[in-house]
């Protein structure tokens, strides 16, 4: 059984400018949430921001997928869930120059991805389990576009904001990314102040409360 759902809505051009700015590794400094694990960017540097469509395949049926791309908007990221199914690849040639000559921002895919040449040589931002030459087929079994699904350990809903760079991946609810950004922006502007500060030999561990810490609990 096949499933579409309505495609999320955009996200704002004001929204993906101020997330372009910041880095996803300063949000992790605030929360341990959201972070999909074990997936990395196909190159680096790589930055992106954009509302999530999601795909969910069973493993080897990625018909879905290739329905999804026909739907993508301009600034879209794809985001594949593979049932688990980790090591064959749903995301080749093809299916990256599709998604790039629509306009997508991005690609998440929970999986491997094949054609590797193929899909540096595009410059799409693509983050993946790895890279194989077992693939997908086209198998008309089932799949569902736009529902919620689960992607390195989180659940990315349909318009959720992908927030990728070379560090990581952050999934963001759209209410909350301007409040994000700006917080990321306003903590990240006062490094330069500190660097200079360390450049004249402040301590770092001072600053940050470390040293504090480490000598409260310092052995006698």
């Amino acid at each position: 059984m096949f499933r579409i759902d309505p495609h999320p809505p955009a996200l704002s051009p004001q929204t993906v400018k101020a997330l372009s700015k910041v880095c996803t590794s300063t949000l992790g400094h605030l929360t341990d949430f959201g972070f999909p694990r074990g997936l990395t960017p196909v190159t680096r540097p790589c930055k992106f921001a954009g509302p999530a469509v999601t795909v969910r395949i069973p493993h080897m049926d990625s018909t879905a997928v290739h329905v999804a791309l026909d739907h993508l908007q301009p600034g879209d990221v794809l985001v594949i869930d593979q049932s688990g199914d980790h090591t064959r690849s749903c995301f080749g040639g093809m299916v990256s120059y599709t998604a790039h000559a629509r306009g997508a921002a991005g690609a998440v895919v929970d999986g491997a991805i094949n054609d590797y040449d193929e899909i540096v040589g595009l410059g799409l931002p693509v983050f993946s389990r790895g890279i194989a030459s077992h693939t997908t087929r086209l198998l008309g079994i089932e799949g569902a576009i736009n529902v919620p699904v689960t992607v390195g350990g989180v659940t990315v809903r349909p318009g959720d904001v992908v927030f990728g760079d070379s560090d990581g991946i952050a999934i963001i609810d759209p209410a909350d990314a301007d409040r994000i950004a700006a917080l990321l922006a306003e903590k990240e502007a006062a490094e330069p102040a500190l660097k200079s500060k360390i450049d004249a030999g402040a301590s770092l561990a001072e600053h940050s409360g470390a040293l504090a810490l480490f000598e409260k609990n310092l052995a006698s």
